[in-house]
């Protein structure tokens, strides 16, 4: 059983097909990696729709892994019920007033990553 996620299209020009794999590339070991529909769209990734996925190829001397995809990765799994549970447990907490010095617990940046004062201290 295929499953489409009908937010993604394949990547591929003028194609308007369900994508159902994604292709990265890792130029460092001429390598070109095709398996499963991503989680997310990332973008130095490309969604392909089934056709395009069976007719991939790849540079010369360039090596193609195709992973095939888990069937028991189709459906909601486990993980999927437990994070659900967790949000909805999130959402239900109590709000918490904010802290003295307008709300932020951010100490520092660097680049596009923050760093936090501890939630407990």
């Amino acid at each position: 059983m295929t499953v489409h996620r009908l937010d993604r299209r394949c990547s591929r020009t003028a194609c308007g097909h369900p994508a159902v794999s994604t292709l990265t590339y890792n130029y460092a070991d001429s390598t070109a990696v095709l398996g499963p529909l991503a989680t997310y769209a990332e973008p130095h990734a490309y969604d392909l729709c089934e056709a395009h996925s069976e007719r991939l190829s790849a540079p010369r001397g360039w090596e193609v892994i195709r992973l095939a995809p888990d069937p028991a990765a189709a459906g909601p799994s486990s993980d999927d019920l437990l994070a659900l549970a967790d949000l909805v447990r999130e959402a239900g907490r109590p709000v918490r007033p904010p802290e003295p010095d307008g709300g932020t617990r951010e100490v520092g940046r660097r680049g596009h990553l923050r760093v936090l004062r501890d939630a407990d201290a």
